[in-house]
């Protein structure tokens, strides 16, 4: 019905053409001229201080910004990462310059560009789609901008485009992580073919090399967290009912957040306390406390010392149930003694007492089951127009047996099945979901937190790290960790993918009870600044971009 990956295609090349004449090649730039920031690294701080000087424009960073993803994105690598284009970010970018120069800026994020994650609305009189990676939400129109990134418009920032994810946040069954139907399969940076985790996989490969300042994801269990890790990033999985995930095509109320990907905590806390906020679309968002904290001023390079942390080892340390390796674990174990020296206390082990039961508890998926079911029905029906003809959870199964070409890989079992034989919320799915709150809060991250009086939980975030606080609905904050060795034997990750494989990175997890970001990011803060992790390893060669603004700034 569609030609395969066409229109992901489209605004790459028409962008080609455009910019053509724009640059110089890398091998005729002048080194003599002023250093522009390296935009592999360059954080919102030093980017709204090249903005403020005047060195550089928002037109001219989102001229670069394309320029970088056409590099990787479909040639060279072909990573993937990103669906689509937005066709007006370069209108907006020049709106957004000449209101610094005349009434000065509305937020760190002015002028500033930022990718989302295309299960993230916005309006398609902009020019883009929001479709979860799915043929079936092609051209399909939403009422409204969703409720984060109406926040981001007033702050000033640009969204530059949508980036590529595993198809329905990876609800779709046993396909690879970052797999969509209009994108194909993303890979991640640092290390060809390697497995880049879902499903906020484009945001966490678009951060982790440049192709924009920072992006936004979702996690319903795992989607940021893992992509931190595995791309060399901050995450912040957000409590749930902290940022609203009104317009967020979704999995279930019950677990759904929206969250930063960024190359620093700084970035995260920036876009975090723009983003989060009670909002009337979301009646989660109603019962958070007021007001939004300044999440920038957690950043206390001593926020560790006199904290207590615990070591809840029974979540994995069981290889059978976590996949964990030994590699992990000696970096684990190195990180324990850096938060010692930064002078907290490491209370070794802290377990979770409710850890054998979730490990082998099946009620996360009732309730995901149910809920997807019951919100992507309402998600169809509020459209104010869908091509497809696709109305129901019924309809994009028959859909995709209709178009196997693009939306059922080789393999594909499809999870969406056992979706749509749900009844409804009935008294099975609320005993699921009173009993996901016990095993993840009540005798879970609570309880470990009340016996040992802590202020916070650690692990490395591979394994089985996210679900307690997945079905708690509480936050996490990912940061660097460890890198894996040259030697580490190269497995199958899926059809098209390796994990691990050699520089892949790996995530440190700090967990906490609700609302409790704000300390969490304190202590990733901390521990970043005394290992800067992320600073010790690069992208493989090919993956990263070349252009800088040095390409763009005075060009014609």
């Amino acid at each position: 019905m569609y030609p395969h990956r066409i229109l992901t295609c489209i605004a790459l090349i028409c962008l080609a053409v455009f910019v053509q004449g724009n640059f110089v090649s890398p091998a005729r730039r002048d080194t003599s001229t002023p250093q522009f920031p390296d935009l592999y690294e360059a954080s919102v701080d030093e980017l709204q201080a090249g903005l403020d000087a005047g060195q550089f424009t928002s037109v001219d960073l989102v001229k670069a910004y394309f320029a970088r993803i056409e590099e990787v994105n479909l040639q060279g690598p072909e990573l993937r990462a990103v669906l689509e284009l937005n066709p007006s970010a370069l209108a907006l970018a020049a709106e957004l310059d000449v209101e610094r120069k005349t009434t000065g800026k509305r937020s760190a994020l002015h002028g500033i560009p930022i990718l989302l994650k295309d299960n993230i609305a916005t309006v398609a009189s902009e020019g883009m789609n929001t479709t979860a990676g799915s043929f079936s939400l092609l051209g399909s129109i939403v009422p409204r901008d969703a409720g984060v990134v109406t926040r981001l418009r007033k702050a000033g920032a640009i969204i530059l485009g949508k980036a590529n994810l595993s198809e329905w946040a990876h609800f779709r069954g046993n396909v690879a992580s970052g797999w969509s139907g209009r994108g194909g399969q993303s890979l991640n940076a640092y290390f060809p073919n390697a497995d880049p985790c879902g499903s906020s996989s484009g945001s966490g490969i678009a951060a982790s090399i440049g192709l924009v300042t920072v992006t936004l994801g979702t996690e319903t269990d795992g989607s940021i967290t893992c992509p931190a890790s595995h791309n060399n990033l901050a995450g912040i999985k957000p409590t749930l009912g902290l940022t609203s995930r009104a317009g967020v095509i979704p999995i279930s109320e019950h677990q759904d957040t929206v969250g930063p990907l960024t190359r620093s905590v700084t970035d995260a806390a920036i876009v975090l306390s723009i983003i989060a906020g009670k909002d009337p679309n979301d009646n989660f968002t109603l019962a958070q406390p007021s007001p939004v904290p300044d999440f920038t001023k957690a950043l206390n390079p001593n926020a560790l010392q006199g904290r207590r942390i615990g070591v809840p080892r029974r979540v994995f340390l069981n290889d059978t149930i976590t996949g964990n390796d030994p590699f992990v674990n000696v970096a684990f174990e190195a990180a324990l003694e850096t938060i010692k020296s930064l002078g907290a206390t490491v209370v070794d082990p802290a377990n979770l007492p409710s850890a054998d039961e979730i490990a082998i508890s099946n009620n996360e998926t009732i309730v995901l089951d149910v809920d997807f079911k019951i919100q992507l029905d309402a998600w169809f029906t509020s459209l104010i127009r869908n091509p497809s003809g696709v109305r129901s959870l019924a309809e994009l199964i028959q859909f995709d047996n209709d178009n196997p070409a693009e939306e059922e890989p080789e393999g594909f079992e499809d999870h969406l099945i056992e979706s749509e034989a749900t009844t409804g919320r009935n008294s099975t799915f609320f005993q699921s979901l009173a009993f996901d709150h016990e095993l993840g809060a009540t005798r879970g991250i609570d309880a470990a937190l009340k016996a040992h009086n802590l202020d916070a939980l650690v692990l490395p975030a591979p394994g089985f790290t996210t679900v307690p606080a997945a079905i708690a609905g509480y936050p996490i904050v990912t940061v660097p960790l460890a890198f894996y060795p040259d030697d580490v034997v190269i497995a199958s990750a899926g059809p098209e993918t390796v994990y691990p494989a050699p520089g892949v990175p790996i995530g440190l997890s700090f967990l906490g009870t609700a609302f409790s970001e704000f300390d969490l990011i304190a202590f990733a803060f901390a521990y970043e600044q005394k290992t800067h992790t992320r600073l010790a390893r690069k992208a493989f060669a090919a993956a990263i971009p070349t252009i800088q603004l040095s390409d763009i700034v005075g060009k014609s």
